[in-house]
């Protein structure tokens, strides 16, 4: 029987120890924090329930609501609020309503009509000449204009990535345009004429959603599964191939160290601690310093809550973008306790803003007390808030969400190379296989 070692319990490994022990095969997951989940947490304070990753959950593959079905998280799900299909932007130092079609694109104000000429004439727009290497920004300036960048794709991606179009490459953060430039040479048309000619792997209704408790109970879930599988407060030190097996050299919290011997390995840590790990008798051993180097930058969330008569904004939507053409601090908020119900005590509402990333990585490093202000400053001002916050809380990620650039093609590439070279050795995690949680929970 394969005996296969997971290094990390966040929600890749999680999922990939769920598969293989599905299969058959003798898992062991190594751990070095003492509870799983990874960056997906949650925590209850004075009444305020706060998501420090991810916050929602799109179940809009098949794939993905089977997951949560066999794991037995499906039932426990709670939908988000309605209004959350509402989306926002800041423009013109206003929030206004982002268009949810492209129809509505072309009657809202959004865009001016300059900008929607522009949007109109994206099917005489040619192939790219270099599409293997082409940024967000080099492509959507290129099929849909400068107004369509600024407005729509700029505040978008601070949103997904915390970072600007410029740096992300289009194969890597959305491959599906790519294709459609490819196969149809227009978005507007290819998306057409894909919907009828494809099989679609999503479900006839996607749907946002959370759970009571936050979403640290989708991770609790998943090792519901895994309890004798899962050894937490265990750091993965050494790792050394012996022909055809896997010697594993683990440490306990008490510094007692063991050794295991595994038939594979599968490493689903964050790039930047693999070379926390001794790695012996492997091939291609310097492509491991090119894994490691994925790159992300400082995020922090700040966390206000308010009195709801205080603001008098109606926060009848998921929350709004800022435009990095708005030159206002702040990537965006979350109306948090729209989203969902209990994510805030009665009467009382809770915000969570974005600040750093690429557009200001300094910032994200801040005092509290800084991050705290700039927040208050700008939502007192865009959502029209008199008093001041009854809440307050921070949590600052310094290497946060790995950035589909020109740097993730090389790590690709590099974990490609050492896994052939090295038969049992795998990687995964979101560097790899992309940030959403439904590709963490299909990270193969």
């Amino acid at each position: 029987m394969n005996r296969i070692c997971i290094i990390g319990a966040g929600i890749s490994g999680l999922s990939i120890a769920y598969e293989k022990k599905k299969s058959g095969q003798l898992v062991k997951v190594f751990e070095s924090g003492n509870r799983i989940g990874g960056v997906i947490q949650s925590e209850l304070i004075d009444g305020y329930l706060l998501d420090y990753g991810a916050n929602t959950l799109n179940v809009r593959l098949k794939s993905t609501k089977d997951r949560l079905e066999n794991c037995g998280a499906w039932d426990n799900c709670i939908d988000a609020n309605l209004l959350s299909n509402k989306r926002m932007i800041v423009r013109d130092g206003k929030i206004v309503d982002l268009p949810h079609s492209f129809l509505s694109f072309l009657t809202s104000p959004f865009l001016s009509f300059k900008g929607k000429l522009r949007l109109l004439a994206e099917p005489l727009v040619g192939r790219s000449s270099e599409p293997e290497n082409e940024s967000v920004a080099s492509f959507i300036k290129r099929r849909l204009g400068q107004e369509a960048l600024d407005y729509a794709a700029n505040p978008f991606l601070a949103g997904i990535y915390a970072a600007n179009p410029e740096s992300l490459i289009l194969n890597q953060a959305f491959p599906k345009f790519a294709e459609l430039e490819k196969n149809y040479r227009s978005i507007l048309l290819g998306l057409k004429k894909s919907r009828k000619l494809s099989e679609n792997p999503n479900l006839r209704k996607s749907r946002l959603v959370s759970f009571p408790n936050g979403m640290k109970e989708l991770p609790e879930n998943l090792g519901c599964t895994l309890k004798n599988e899962i050894s937490l407060s265990t750091t993965v030190k050494k790792i050394s191939r012996n022909n055809s097996s896997w010697s594993v050299t683990v440490q306990k919290q008490t510094g007692e160290q063991t050794v295991h011997d595994f038939d594979q390995v599968i490493s689903t840590i964050p790039s930047h601690k693999l070379n926390t790990i001794e790695w012996q008798n492997i091939k291609e051993h310097d492509e491991l310093s090119v894994l490691s180097s994925s790159t992300h930058h400082p995020l922090s969330m700040v966390y206000l809550g308010y009195e709801r008569k205080d603001i008098l904004h109606p926060l009848d939507g998921f929350g709004f973008l800022v435009p990095e053409v708005e030159n206002l601090k702040i990537l965006g908020t979350l109306f948090s306790s729209t989203l969902f119900p209990g994510r805030a005590p009665e009467g009382k509402i809770l915000l969570t803003t974005f600040i750093g990333g690429e557009r200001d990585p300094s910032l994200a490093q801040q005092k509290e007390s800084m991050l705290i202000s700039t927040a208050k400053k700008e939502l007192t001002k865009l959502l029209k808030i008199s008093g001041e916050p009854t809440f307050q809380k921070i949590k600052k990620w310094p290497n946060a969400i790995p950035l589909p650039d020109k740097q993730m093609i090389k790590c690709k590439k590099a974990a490609q190379k050492l896994s052939v070279q090295n038969p049992g050795l795998s990687f995964s995690g979101s560097y790899l296989c992309g940030v959403s949680l439904p590709n963490c929970l299909d990270p193969f």
